[in-house]
């Protein structure tokens, strides 16, 4: 009998992956077996292995734990809440609930390589925002525990302080496995913006240089986010600022956009056949004894004029100031004690723009973020919120207009906030994708009264309050659209965290008499009874290496219902009865893909059989059960 592979259901297998890249850059150096030979690794790379004991490098109590956190695949799924949602069927921004990590690692085969720009902001390890069981590990079991969904036999979950004698340990741990696992989602023209301030940016730099490579560093911008000095502070020292670390994906691509050239200044007073000039200094910045040939005198061919040589010499040499003598680019005083300058055409200046400087956002601080959030709820339900005029601005250096954003460390959603807003504006068609974890909040607080139970419930309705903003100014405002312009997408997607709709098999279970039972009982349902078609489905989309949003048509076939991804791409069955004919009408589409139900088959070994000949006769390349 033919059998029929089986579809993974865990997240991407990270270690393979790695395995694969070594494979392709160093064949020689993996055995039979796909194990790798060190010593032949090491003499193919020559001098540049280190074998010396003492090394330049950081490390840090857990370090190691967090390759296995990250080697450790998810057997999570992200299940969709249409209720939550705007748009749903429509929209390509997603909003996802959960815990980051896990997230991270399910987005691995879907969005591997596909994201433009991640702007975090992530915990600042103040004392009192950071999260963890009193086993410090993560698993999907940690988060359930934490949200409610399952007991939490007996753990706890507290803040920690300066004097825990793992303060800054704890953090890196929490911040290594995401950026490494963030890293692979990024293009390779990506870029990575990181909140962080003084408590932890000298970590989070030695961190992103591991990970990111000390080459790919962008800045390590300054933003001033506070408008007024605090006298309360003990030091005598007001700190007005915080940084957003920026790293490339690739040193090739190591660069932002740059400022926008102010172009009023350029004018044509003397119609100049070559258009608009600015004028500019011709005074150079080098000693004679630096730059002996840029002391020279400098003499109006017209009139004869000697403006001799200042002390620092000129810009340019005399070949080259001749040049631009023949070509009417010199702009000669009117007086003889002036100094002459150079015409810069508009028309000649090079493509890229001016440098961003590395002093940010002067027209945005911590309270405009909260007066945001103010305006949109009629209540501040939310602390120390970045204002989305700042990361507006980011966007606008690294993105273009149609690229994908990832945030996941969403907070209120100030991300989702700005890409809107600037698609409003420049008619752009940025999607994003926000996480947040539903940190509960305090009971007392404003919030909770509201009925925001948890930080992801206030990100989600600062979405939808924005989306109304914008969708009031449209209807208001006409001039917002221009003639045949597409409708901006105005929805997002929510899908939370939860556990497979599929019993699978755990690996690390106890291996005892009593919990191997326990668990061979568990698989005599496949599916989880209580997993809903829809929840199903996006499952083996995600686990596919498909994109959440991408497009899905419900065709009936045969009387059963298939579902048909990407146009037809792949086509997925649920169906639990599973038919010749069926098999037979699915073919017939010519699908690259083809997944099915394992209990579809019913034990029919020869239907499975006559499956597998009938979809590679027809061309389908991939036919997978679940």
């Amino acid at each position: 009998m033919a059998d029929i592979e089986k579809l993974s259901l865990t997240s991407l297998d990270i270690p393979a992956q790695q395995l694969q890249r070594l494979k392709e850059i160093f064949p020689e150096a993996l055995t039979e077996g796909n194990k790798v030979d060190w010593e032949k690794l090491r003499l193919t790379l020559g001098e540049a292995i280190d074998t010396g004991k003492e090394r330049y490098g950081m490390n840090w109590p857990g370090k190691s734990d967090c390759f296995k956190t990250i080697q450790q695949p998810s057997i999570a799924t992200l299940v969709p809440d249409r209720e939550d949602s705007v748009d749903f069927d429509t929209t390509q921004n997603l909003f996802i609930e959960g815990d980051n990590l896990e997230v991270l690692k399910l987005l691995q085969k879907s969005y591997l390589g596909k994201v433009k720009m991640i702007y975090i902001d992530p915990p600042y390890n103040t004392g009192n925002d950071f999260i963890y069981p009193d086993n410090y590990s993560e698993s999907l079991d940690t988060y359930l525990a934490y949200t409610g969904q399952v007991g939490d036999d007996g753990r706890k979950f507290s803040t920690y302080t300066e004097t825990d004698g793992r303060f800054h340990s704890k953090w890196m741990n929490m911040i290594y496995p995401r950026l490494f696992l963030a890293k692979n989602l990024l293009k390779e023209d990506g870029v990575i913006f990181i909140s962080i301030d003084d408590h932890e940016v000298q970590n989070l730099r030695a961190v992103c240089n591991e990970i990111f490579g000390e080459e790919n560093l962008v800045a390590n911008l300054i933003w001033k986010s506070r408008q007024n000095k605090d006298n309360r502070t003990l030091t005598g020292v007001s700190i007005d600022h915080e940084y957003i670390l920026c790293f490339s994906k690739n040193n090739a691509n190591r660069r932002i956009k740059g400022s926008d050239r102010k172009v009023e200044q350029y004018s044509n007073p003397d119609n100049d056949d070559r258009g608009p000039w600015v004028s500019s200094n011709m005074v150079g910045l080098k000693d004679e004894s630096q730059r002996p040939n840029l002391h020279h005198d400098l003499i109006d061919p017209k009139t004869g004029v000697n403006y001799g040589r200042p002390k620092m010499g000129w810009r340019y040499e005399p070949d080259t100031m001749n040049r631009l003598i023949y070509e009417d680019r010199i702009i000669w005083p009117a007086k003889e004690d002036g100094r002459p300058r150079r015409k810069v055409f508009l028309s000649e200046i090079d493509e890229s723009l001016p440098g961003y400087s590395s002093i940010i956002g002067k027209d945005f601080f911590t309270r405009d973020g909260t007066k945001e959030i103010d305006e949109l709820f009629g209540h501040r339900y939310f602390d120390f919120p970045k204002p989305s005029g700042i990361i507006s601005e980011l966007i606008t250096q690294s993105c273009d207009n149609g690229g994908l954003i990832l945030d996941f460390f969403a907070g209120s959603a100030t991300t989702a906030h700005a890409a809107l807003d600037l698609n409003k504006t420049d008619n752009g068609n940025r999607r994003f994708i926000c996480v947040q974890i539903p940190e509960p909040t305090d009971e007392k607080s404003e919030a909770y009264k509201a009925g925001f139970k948890s930080i992801a419930d206030i990100s989600k309705e600062r979405i939808r309050r924005v989306i109304t903003k914008i969708k009031t100014e449209q209807t208001e405002n006409k001039n917002l659209f221009s003639e045949g312009q597409a409708p901006q997408d105005l929805g997002f997607k929510v899908f939370k965290l939860q556990k497979s709709n599929f019993n699978l098999w755990d690996a690390g279970v106890e291996k005892t008499p009593e919990a191997i039972q326990r668990q061979l009982f568990s698989h005599v349902e496949h599916i989880s009874p209580e997993a809903e078609q829809e929840a199903i489905l996006y499952e083996l989309l995600l686990k596919s290496g498909f994109e959440l949003a991408t497009p899905i048509e419900r065709v009936v076939l045969e009387g059963k219902t298939v579902f048909s991804i990407a146009g037809g791409v792949l086509l997925i069955c649920l169906e639990k009865q599973l038919t010749h004919e069926l098999l037979q009408a699915m073919a017939a589409l010519a699908p690259s893909r083809v997944i099915c139900l394992d209990e579809g088959f019913q034990d029919n070994d020869q239907l499975k059989t006559n499956a597998v000949q009938l979809m590679k006769s027809k061309g389908v390349v991939n036919f997978k059960t679940v």
